[in-house]
C-alpha cells in the first residue's frame, strides 16, 4: 500500500524485455534504505516487489500484464520515474490509499502554467470516468493528486510547484501517456451498489453514514 507522496525520482539503467515481460534496473538513492529484497517500490504508480539490490539501484521483473496495460511498454534507458516506498503504519499518511495497481493509461492533453500552480488536463477511457468526481483523489504516475474539474472523460488537477518540480511530471509532454489509478474507494461502492443482496440496504443515506459521500 502507498500514499501517492513521491520520495524520489529514479533513472532507468536498464530495461531489458523477455518472452514473458521485462527486468528493470533503477537508480536511485532514498528508497533504497531499509529496503531489502520482496519489499515493494511504487514505480510510475505501479507496485514493483525488489528482486535485487545494489549500493545505488534495485531491480524488478516486469509481468507481461503490467507491460499490457501501463505505460511501461515505452521506458528506455535514461527515462524518469517517480518511486515511493511501502507505507509504514507508524508514519503520517500524506496522500490517499493507493495499491499500486494501475487501472489504465490516460493522456496529457493540456499544460497550463499558472501564477502559483500549474493546470493539467488528462483524457482517460470512458470505462474509468465513472470512478473520477470533483475533489476526489486520483494517482497520475504515482502522485497523489485531487481533481480540480471533470467533464465525461477528461479531468483536470492543479499542480502546487513543489510536486511538479519534484516529479517526473514535467518532462511529460502533451500527447503523453500516463499510468492512472483511481479513488479505489469508488470501486468499492460499486460492488455493494452492484450486489444483489446489498440492493435494498445501500441508500444516499447509508452512503452518508459511512462517510461514502
Amino acid at each position: 500500500m502507498f500514499t501517492g507522496i513521491i520520495e524520489e525520482i529514479g533513472i532507468v539503467r536498464e530495461f531489458s524485455k523477455l518472452s514473458n515481460g521485462a527486468v528493470i534496473e533503477i537508480e536511485c538513492n532514498i528508497v533504497l534504505d531499509g529496503t531489502k529484497i520482496g519489499d515493494s517500490i511504487s514505480v510510475n504508480g505501479v507496485c514493483e516487489t525488489v528482486t535485487e539490490i545494489t549500493p545505488n539501484s534495485f531491480k524488478a521483473k516486469l509481468s507481461e500484464e503490467t507491460l499490457n496495460i501501463t505505460v511501461f511498454g515505452e521506458l528506455k534507458i535514461g527515462s524518469k520515474v517517480n518511486l515511493e516506498r511501502a507505507l509504514l503504519v507508524n508514519l503520517r499518511f500524506g496522500g490517499h490509499i493507493v495499491s499500486g495497481h494501475v487501472d489504465c493509461v490516460g493522456k496529457l492533453i493540456s499544460v497550463e502554467k499558472l501564477t502559483d500552480f500549474y493546470n493539467l488536463e488528462f483524457e482517460i477511457p470512458n470505462s474509468q470516468a465513472k470512478y473520477v468526481i470533483y475533489k476526489g483523489s486520483i494517482t497520475v504516475n504515482g502522485i497523489s493528486l485531487t481533481i480540480s474539474s471533470i467533464k465525461e472523460n477528461v479531468f483536470k488537477a492543479a499542480i502546487i510547484p513543489h510536486t511538479y518540480e519534484n516529479t517526473n511530471l514535467n518532462t511529460i509532454k502533451i500527447g503523453d501517456y500516463v499510468n492512472i489509478e483511481t479513488d479505489i474507494l469508488g470501486k468499492y461502492v460499486e460492488k455493494l451498489l452492484s450486489a444483489n443482496d446489498n440492493k435494498r440496504d445501500i441508500s444516499i443515506e447509508f452512503l452518508k453514514e459511512n462517510g461514502f459521500v
